[in-house]
């Protein structure tokens, strides 16, 4: 049977600089392995939204993310074939930070499901969005 290497925390790092939207948004993997990851993005006034909150499409890029570099940490390459998402409060911090969770791997389905919480001036973080998706490995 072929089985497919998972990914390490530096061929996230690559695979993460290599995605011209996470460059654009300063993603940085601050830790990935064993099933689970954490992207951190700074705060930038240009993904704001009407109000001046961080927009729905990054906070969704963020929790897909973690989402699915938590999954390639146990299966290997992914990608995703549903994802979902759950804005819990108006997005704003200084920084944000995704933490991605594998839930079940299978052969031909993963499961993830990741939190982002808004870090604010003094360092505390509140949970704003939660989001989950059904990745498939690529094979890559």
């Amino acid at each position: 049977m072929n089985t497919i290497p998972a990914l390490t925390r530096s061929d996230l790092i690559a695979a993460n600089a290599s995605a011209g939207l996470n460059r654009q948004a300063a993603f940085e993997v601050i830790r990935a392995g064993e099933g689970s990851a954490d992207i951190r993005m700074p705060w930038n006034d240009d993904f704001t939204q009407y109000a001046g909150y961080l927009h729905a499409g990054m906070i969704a890029a963020l929790l897909d993310t973690a989402c699915g570099f938590a999954a390639a940490t146990v299966a290997g390459a992914v990608m995703a074939s549903h994802f979902s998402m759950n804005c819990l409060r108006p997005a704003v911090g200084r920084a944000f930070v995704a933490k991605g969770t594998t839930v079940k791997a299978g052969r031909k389905q993963i499961f993830a499901k990741a939190e982002l919480f808004a870090e604010d001036e003094h360092g505390e973080m509140s949970l704003v969005a939660t989001g989950e998706t059904l990745m498939v490995p690529t094979g890559d």
